[in-house]
Formats: C-alpha cells, sequence, structure tokens
C-alpha cells in the first residue's frame, strides 16, 4: 500500500512539474512541418533567404512589420524583405503578435511563461513588459490559450515562424509573444491601444504575422491581393479592417496586421511601406492553382509626409475633373458598356491621362428611359481611375443584381453617368454633412448602407432624411445613425453625364 501511495505521489509529481515545465516553456510546434528542425540546415536557409534580399530598401528606423507565415520555403524570401530592414537597429524588445489557426477565443492571449523554444534556441519573454500589455476590460490578456500545444493537436505555427528571423538578426531577444482568436474590433483596438502605449514610451519593434488571400487560382489570388495593398499603405485601420470583414480582399493575420497599426500610429508612424509581394506559385515548381499570397511591409515615421499628403489631398481627393476629362471618361464608359453588352473587346487605350492614373473610388450608372437600369462603383480607391469606371461599366450593365443584364437592342435608349468619389472619411458631427455634396455611409454591426449625394438632391431630402434612408439601404431602423456604435463616413462626388458636359 505504501508502495502504491509513494508511485502515485511521484506520478502526480512528475505531472506537475510536465505542466509547470510546459507553462515556462513553451516548446516547438512547427519545427520539421513548417521549417526544418535541423538547426544547421535551418540557419543555412534564413541566411541564404537574406543574402537574396540585397540592400535596405529604406534609410529609417522600422517602427513595426509585417511578414507571412507559411513555410518557409514558401513564404520565407518575402518575410526577409521585412525583417532585413531592422538589421543592424536596436531594440530592446520585440511584440510578435499572430492570428491563430488551431482555436477561438475571444481575447488576444499574452503568453504568460518565461520562453518560447525553437532549434535556434531558448528565446525569452520580457515578463514585464508583458504585463503592461494587459487591458483592464480583460480583451487583453495572460493566457496560454492559442499558445499550448493540446494532445493529439498541431500547435500555433503563425508566431513561432518570426522568431526565427529575430534569432537570425538579434539573437535572444526578448519577446512579448501574443495570439489574437478573433476578428472583434473592440478587441483589435484595446491590444492596439495597448501595445502603442508601450511602443510609445520602451524601445520595441512591433511585429504582425500574416499571410494574405488563400488557395485561389494563380491571377485572381494576385487580384485580389492588389486589393489589399493599397489599402494597407493607405495606414486607416479601420478602413482596413472593414475591407476584410466585408471581404474585398483577405489576411489571415487581418487582426494583428490592425492592431499593429493602431499601435504604430500612436508611436509616430504615418507611413507604410510594402517592401515585396509573392505568392507560393511563385515559387520554383509551386502549384499555381491554389496559391497563398505574401507581403512584407514596414510602418515608420516619415518627417515629410505632411507635405506629401497636402499634395496627395490637392491631386487626389479635392482633384475635379475638367470637362475634357468628364468627356473622356464619359466616352470610356459608354465604350466599355457597349462592348460587354455585345460581346466585343474592352477599349485598347494607348493614351491614359495623367489624372486617370490616380487611384479614385467612382460610380456607373446607367439609366434607360429616364429610370434606373444598373449601378454600381468601388467606394475606395483600389484602382487607377481608368481602370475603376471600366470595371464598374462593365458590372453596371451585366452584374447588377437588381437587374437582368443590358441587352443589345436596349443600348440605344441607355444613358450613362460617372459618380467619381473622393476618399471617404469617419465623421462623429453629423451636422457637417452637407446635402447635395456629400455621400453617406454608414456601419452598424453587420450592416453597411451607402447613398450617392446626388440621390439626396434628386429627392428633395434635409440631412437628417438622408441619414435615415441611408440607415434604412443598411437595413437598419431610421434613427441608427444616433447610436455610439454607428460610423458614419462622408464622401464627395463629381457627377457628369452627356447633357451635362454639353451644357459646358
Amino acid at each position: 500500500m505504501n508502495h502504491l501511495f509513494t508511485f502515485s505521489f511521484l506520478l502526480l509529481f512528475v505531472c506537475l512539474m510536465f505542466r509547470v515545465s510546459a507553462a515556462q516553456d513553451r516548446p516547438p510546434a512547427a519545427a520539421g512541418l513548417f521549417y526544418p528542425a535541423d538547426p544547421g540546415e535551418l540557419s543555412a536557409t534564413l541566411q541564404r533567404f537574406f543574402n537574396q534580399t540585397g540592400n535596405k530598401i529604406l534609410n529609417v528606423k522600422p517602427i513595426a512589420l509585417i511578414a507571412p507565415h507559411a513555410g518557409i520555403f514558401y513564404s520565407g524570401q518575402v518575410a526577409a524583405y521585412a525583417y532585413n530592414e531592422v538589421k543592424g537597429q536596436k531594440y530592446d524588445a520585440v511584440i510578435v503578435v499572430s492570428p491563430s489557426h488551431i482555436e477561438y477565443f475571444q481575447y488576444a492571449a499574452i503568453y504568460p511563461g518565461d520562453s518560447y523554444v525553437t532549434p535556434l534556441g531558448k528565446i525569452p519573454v520580457d515578463k514585464k513588459l508583458a504585463v503592461r500589455c494587459e487591458s483592464k476590460n480583460g480583451l487583453v490578456k495572460l493566457s496560454s490559450t492559442g499558445h499550448a500545444t493540446k494532445m493529439m493537436e498541431r500547435g500555433e505555427h503563425a508566431l513561432e515562424i518570426q522568431l526565427l528571423f529575430l534569432q537570425t538578426i538579434f539573437g535572444n531577444i526578448p519577446i512579448v509573444p501574443i495570439v489574437i482568436g478573433t476578428m472583434d474590433y473592440p478587441v483589435i483596438e484595446a491590444l492596439g491601444k495597448k501595445l502603442g502605449e508601450i511602443a510609445s514610451s520602451v524601445n520595441v519593434l512591433l511585429i504582425a504575422s500574416s499571410d494574405l488571400s488563400h488557395y485561389h487560382p494563380y491571377n485572381q489570388c494576385k487580384t485580389i491581393d492588389q486589393k489589399f495593398t493599397p489599402q494597407l499603405e493607405r495606414m486607416n485601420p479601420k478602413t482596413l479592417y472593414n475591407g476584410l470583414y466585408s471581404r474585398d480582399y483577405e489576411a489571415c493575420g487581418g487582426a494583428p496586421i490592425a492592431a499593429v497599426m493602431i499601435a504604430a500610429q500612436k508611436a509616430g508612424a504615418n507611413r507604410v511601406k510594402v517592401l515585396k509581394y509573392a505568392n507560393s506559385g511563385d515559387v520554383s515548381g509551386g502549384d499555381k492553382s491554389q496559391v497563398v499570397g505574401y507581403c512584407s511591409a514596414a510602418m515608420y515615421r516619415d518627417e515629410k509626409m505632411k507635405e506629401e499628403v497636402k499634395m496627395d489631398e490637392s491631386t487626389l481627393n479635392k482633384g475635379e475633373m475638367t470637362r475634357d476629362e468628364q468627356i473622356w471618361l464619359l466616352d470610356l464608359a459608354e465604350a466599355t458598356v457597349k462592348a460587354v453588352v455585345t460581346g466585343q473587346s474592352t477599349p485598347s487605350l494607348k493614351e491614359i491621362p495623367l489624372k486617370m492614373k490616380e487611384n479614385r473610388g467612382a460610380f456607373v450608372t446607367l439609366e434607360k428611359n429616364h429610370e434606373l437600369r444598373g449601378c454600381i462603383g468601388y467606394i475606395l480607391p483600389i484602382y487607377p481611375l481608368y481602370e475603376t469606371v471600366m470595371k464598374v461599366a462593365r458590372s453596371a450593365a451585366l452584374e447588377d443584381p437588381r437587374f437582368p443584364a443590358v441587352t443589345e437592342r436596349e443600348l440605344k435608349d441607355i444613358t450613362v453617368e460617372v459618380s467619381v468619389l473622393t476618399v471617404p472619411e469617419t465623421i462623429t458631427n453629423p451636422n457637417v454633412i452637407e446635402v447635395g455634396k456629400h455621400g453617406i455611409i454608414i456601419r452598424r454591426g453587420y450592416n453597411q448602407g451607402l447613398l450617392l449625394p446626388q440621390v439626396a438632391t434628386d429627392y428633395g431630402w434635409d440631412r437628417e432624411t438622408f441619414l435615415e434612408h441611408t440607415c434604412l439601404k443598411a437595413g437598419l431602423p431610421r434613427d441608427a445613425w444616433k447610436d455610439k456604435n454607428a460610423e458614419i463616413q462622408i464622401f464627395s462626388a463629381q457627377v457628369f453625364n452627356r447633357e451635362m458636359v454639353n451644357e459646358k
């Protein structure tokens, strides 16, 4: 009986010791799967990636990085471009934020243990800094959730991958490992604000771990990712998040990117630079039928940014189309509608005016005998204006879900109207809305509605009625615009059709 008691006690002691050890040192979970488990082979692979990046692209010290986290033979070269930018720089610690691929939880989990372990060694957790990252509302807290490897399940790789590059550059620099288990914006915002407070007072490097679109054919992947990277460079975390939420583009680490962007802005960053883009189909012998997109980027402070913003606002956001430019766009929209309806090739453009190459949002509206026949547009400046107009003209003619596709027989009765938009701006005071000048976007939760400026004038609405109808368009109650959780954005539009330009 005593032997049985002694054995049971020893077994319990061993189990407790194992649990304590597991809580202190997080062992490798992706070695041999996402990267070589042999330290020599791993080091040689990483060094080869760095050798191929060439010189640095920036000449400033990054505040934050975005790097991919797929198997390093697929995404490692792209990741190396991000980490190459911090070579030779000094940081006291690194805060790494990754998504969770293995479980869902409604908070951001800061690893409470002593270290993360990789084949390159043990990288210590800065416990004092980790405690400072916690938020009072429980949305950011110390927890091994998302970090620990459960029995018979694979462990999270997205954070671990980043450590290999950090160890190659900085050795075993102290880290704060954080995994976000949700895409809920309150969690993203809470984490971003806490990290921003720290990055404003401590010499830390912030890292967001993320791949982009997943498992699309090669060209489709590039198209989706080309919508994401311009939004990334706009450096507006809420707008970036909204695009991810509405699936305009994809990023499996969208929550870490948005949180790190909030933090980097608070620490003084005002610019994002995409350093490298590729997808898994670009790897030699890579399968192009289902690929994953990767990009590396750096967030930093550009002291010249204020002057450039003024230039951008005057040429992009406030740039009015001249009469000749309006006619050029109308010709393009009308020719595109005719081509797609009759099954011909879309217009081939030889000379494109400079202003048409600026990224702008736009709508194309089709009317038949003064009745709406189709209206599709892009709110955000994703594509060059000429390309935007061609895309939405095609969609208005063939893909507006409210109408059947325009037929060739109808073309003689179709009139085309183009609306060129400014970039939407979030407002807190609805009294700034000018009827006839501003269009409105209202979001609350999953619901979103948009009305163009001309809608209010066409129906003779005042400001409040305009807000109410935008709420109804979003599937919300009329007075939802008064809700503190509702987001209101406004934009301006220069609207023109053939009749208008002929009057000038």
